[in-house]
This record gives structure tokens, sequence and C-alpha cells, in this order.
């Protein structure tokens, strides 16, 4: 039987990155990569440990869950590792954000991490292990960021949840929650030159992130967080008032306050 890795968002960023050193994982007779763009997943087989089977495919399509779905019940492999790094943002108010690409935000980011989690778990058995991309940002409300950070905090909470329910077969879920990181996500975030996020923080290697990952992974955690930046804001996070922590990145950012 065939053994595969799925990675989506394969064409760049995290996910390319999982794909170039998937190794650190184990081995896999083939990684079915999925992105939107052809020609980087073609590029993507000159860098991968393995073959690669390009997959293009836009899943936040209603119908891509199912075409993934009928390649599977025809192959009938048996799936490793499955990565779901696919996922898009927009930094704006969420009125001034078209409605279309409010919802193929949640399509993307909520729906279709979902829908693939089901339709590979018939095919996965014990050793087998689910990594998805979610964010810091899933652990606190943030305006301006709303719906993103909103679909973050589902993956997060499913990926955990999720995780107890595989427990029991062997197989183990993993959120990998990033700050800022350096990626291509910026150039669909940030819509106008006036930007709503001024000040980062921090700004993270995606090859940072992806090696605490599969470190992560090996020790059996379910939550993946890089960097003493972000963990720190992750613990006041959780000790805070979600309200102030909203007032602290307001003003933080430069966006208008609440009228006392």
């Amino acid at each position: 039987m065939k053994t595969i890795a799925i990675i989506t968002g394969a064409s760049s960023g995290m996910g390319r990155r999982f794909a170039e050193t998937v190794k650190k994982f184990g081995a896999v007779d083939e990684i079915w990569a999925i992105a939107r763009r052809a020609d980087r997943l073609e590029e993507l087989k000159k860098t991968a440990p393995y073959p690669v089977r390009p997959i293009a495919l836009d899943l936040s399509s209603p119908e891509a869950p199912g075409v993934l779905q009928a390649m599977l019940a025809g192959e009938t492999p048996s799936i490793r590792l499955l990565v779901n790094a696919s996922g898009f943002g927009k930094f704006q108010a969420t009125e001034e954000t078209p409605l279309a690409d409010n919802m193929n935000m949640v399509d993307l980011n909520c729906r279709a991490v979902a829908a693939l989690c089901q339709i590979c778990l018939p095919y996965m058995t014990e050793g087998s292990r689910i990594i998805n991309i979610a964010s810091v940002a899933a652990f606190q409300p943030i305006p301006y960021i709303n719906v993103y950070g909103a679909t973050k905090a589902f993956v997060l909470s499913f990926s955990r949840a999720l995780n107890r329910e595989v427990k029991p077969r062997g197989i183990r879920v993993m959120a990998v929650c990033p700050f800022w990181t350096k990626t291509e996500f910026f150039d669909r975030a940030v819509v106008t030159k006036d930007a709503v996020v001024k000040k980062y923080i921090a700004m993270y290697d995606p090859k940072d992130i992806v090696r605490r990952a599969w470190r992560d992974l090996k020790w059996g955690k379910d939550v993946s967080i890089y960097g003493f930046k972000a963990r720190g804001q992750v613990a006041l996070v959780k000790i805070l008032p979600h309200k102030l922590v909203m007032d602290i990145w307001m003003k933080q950012q430069g966006l208008p306050q609440e009228e006392k």
C-alpha cells in the first residue's frame, strides 16, 4: 500500500517548508501537494525529498473536498501525514471587507480544514499525524483582523478536541500557532497603503516555525508555539480581560478607540 503525506498550501510559506522538510517526520512514497498555483507545485518537485504529486485545487471551493475524496477512494493509500497549511487573512474593518472575501476566508480557514481532516482520517492508522496551522490570533479577539482571528480560534479548538477523539487510534493532531511570520500572507492581508497593522512585535522565519513544529509533534504536543514573545503574549491574553487586550491592541496600532 502506498504511503503518502498530504500538504495543503504547499506552493509557498509554511506549507512549502513542511513539504521540503517532511523527512523530519518520516519516509513516505509520495507527497500530495495541494495549492491553487500549479506552476509553484511543479517547482516544489525540485526541492521536496520525495516524489510530488501536484494537485492544483482551490480548497475554498465547495467542490474541492469531493475531488480529494474521490482520489483517495480510487487509490486507497495510507495517509501518514496531513498538513493543513492553506489559509489567508485580511487586515481591514469587517464591514469594509467585501462579503465574498470574508466568506471565502471562513470557507478556506475553517470549512476546508474540517473537511480534509474528516476525509483523510479513514485512511490513517496508528502513527499517522495531522498538523493544522492556526495562529497566535486564535487566543484573543482582534478588531480589524476580526474574521481571520475567529477562523483561527476555530482551527485551534477543533484541532485540540479532534486530538482527544483520535488518540485511542494512535493518531495525533497538533495545532501550530505562529506569530507574525515572513510569508506571502501579507501580500493578500494588507489591502491599503494606510495599513491597519503598523507595529509588529516580532517577525519570525517560517523555517523556525516549521522546525519547532516537527519537534513538538515528536514530543506529542497538541499545540506548537515558536518564540519567546509569541508564548509570552499567549500567556498574557489567557489571564488578562479580553476587553483590556483589545484596548492594548487598538492603542498599539493607532486604531480608533471607543468613546469614554
